[in-house]
C-alpha cells in the first residue's frame, strides 16, 4: 500500500513512494525519473521524511531503496549547484539528510537498478546490503566536471573496494558495471532486471521476520568493523552484546532454541 509523506500536496508528484511489499518491508522509490532519479533537495527531504516514519515504526523491520525508470540515482542536482553555489552543498537540510541516513538504524538494502552515479553511489554505499541488477551501472563521475564525491565516496569507497580501484573510479570517473561492482564487493549479489525487486524484497522479509529489536544492534556491530580498530571494535560487539541480552526478544530466542520451537518476537 502506498503512503503519502505528512504534508506533501495532493496535486505536487510525490519524488518518493512508499509501499509495503512485504510483512515488515517498506519500499521507497526515488521518483524522479524524468531527471533520472537526481537527488534534489525536495527529493532528499522527501527520502528523510520516510526514513523517519519507518525508524518510528515498530512494525518495519527492513527498508529497501531503489530507483524508478533508467536510474537507482544519477547524482546531484547540478541545476542547484549552479544556482546556489557551495551554499547547495553546506545547506543544513541537505547534509542532515545524508546524517539522517547514516545514522538509520534498521538495515537498509539498496535494489540499484541502473545507473547509481555520484551521489547516487553514495547513497547505495551508506546501505547495508547492495543488490544490483545486471544493467546497473556504477561511477563517481565529478572530476570529469572539476569536483570530487563529497558526501562520503571517497571514505567509504575505499573502505569497500580497496584505494588503488576506488582512486581510479575517483580520478577517472569510469564506469563500473554490475558484474565487476560485485567482484569488487561493492554490492552482494546481482540478479536480472526483471528479478530485482523480487530478490531484493524477499532479501528483505528475511531480515523483517528477525528480531526488530536486535537487527540494529547487529548492524550496529558490523558497521563498527568498518569505523574501528580491530581491538577496539571487539570491544563494541561486546559491549553490544551484553545490551542487546536485556531485550525480551534476546530471552525468547534462547527459550525457543532450548524448546525447539520457532521464537516468537515481539521487537521488544
Amino acid at each position: 500500500m502506498e503512503t503519502a509523506v505528512a504534508g506533501s500536496s495532493q496535486t505536487q508528484a510525490r519524488l518518493v513512494l512508499a509501499e509495503t511489499p512485504a510483512p515488515g518491508v517498506r519500499l521507497l522509490t526515488l521518483n524522479r525519473p524524468e531527471k533520472l532519479n537526481a537527488l534534489s533537495k525536495q527529493l532528499l527531504a522527501e527520502l528523510q521524511a520516510h526514513l523517519d516514519e519507518a525508524a518510528a515504526d515498530r512494525d518495519v523491520g527492513c527498508v529497501i531503496v531503489t530507483g524508478n525508470g533508467r536510474a537507482f540515482a544519477a547524482g546531484a542536482d547540478i541545476t542547484d549547484m549552479l544556482e546556489r553555489g557551495v551554499e547547495s552543498y553546506v545547506d543544513p537540510g541537505r547534509l542532515a539528510v545524508w546524517a539522517s541516513i547514516e545514522a538509520f538504524p534498521k538495515p537498509l538494502i539498496a535494489a540499484v537498478n541502473g545507473y547509481a552515479l555520484g551521489g547516487g553511489l553514495e547513497l547505495a554505499l551508506l546501505c547495508d546490503i547492495v543488490v544490483a541488477s545486471s544493467a546497473a551501472r556504477f561511477a563517481t563521475p565529478e572530476i570529469r566536471i572539476g569536483s570530487f564525491p563529497g558526501d562520503g565516496g571517497t571514505q567509504r569507497l575505499p573502505r569497500i573496494v580497496g584505494k588503488s580501484f576506488a582512486m581510479q573510479m575517483v580520478l577517472t570517473g569510469m564506469m563500473v558495471d554490475a558484474a565487476l561492482a560485485e567482484r569488487k564487493g561493492m554490492v552482494s549479489e546481482v540478479v536480472e532486471p526483471d528479478a530485482l525487486l523480487a530478490r531484493a524484497i524477499e532479501i528483505g522479509g528475511e531480515i523483517a521476520a528477525m528480531s526488530v529489536a536486535i537487527t540494529p544492534y547487529a548492524k550496529r556491530a558490523v558497521n563498527a568493523a568498518f569505523e574501528l580498530p580491530l581491538a577496539r571494535g571487539i570491544e563494541e560487539e561486546r559491549r553490544l552484546t551484553v545490551e542487546a541480552f536485556a531485550t525480551e526478544d534476546r530471552v525468547e530466542g534462547l527459550r525457543a532454541f532450548k524448546e525447539k520451537r520457532a521464537p516468537q518476537f515481539k521487537g521488544r
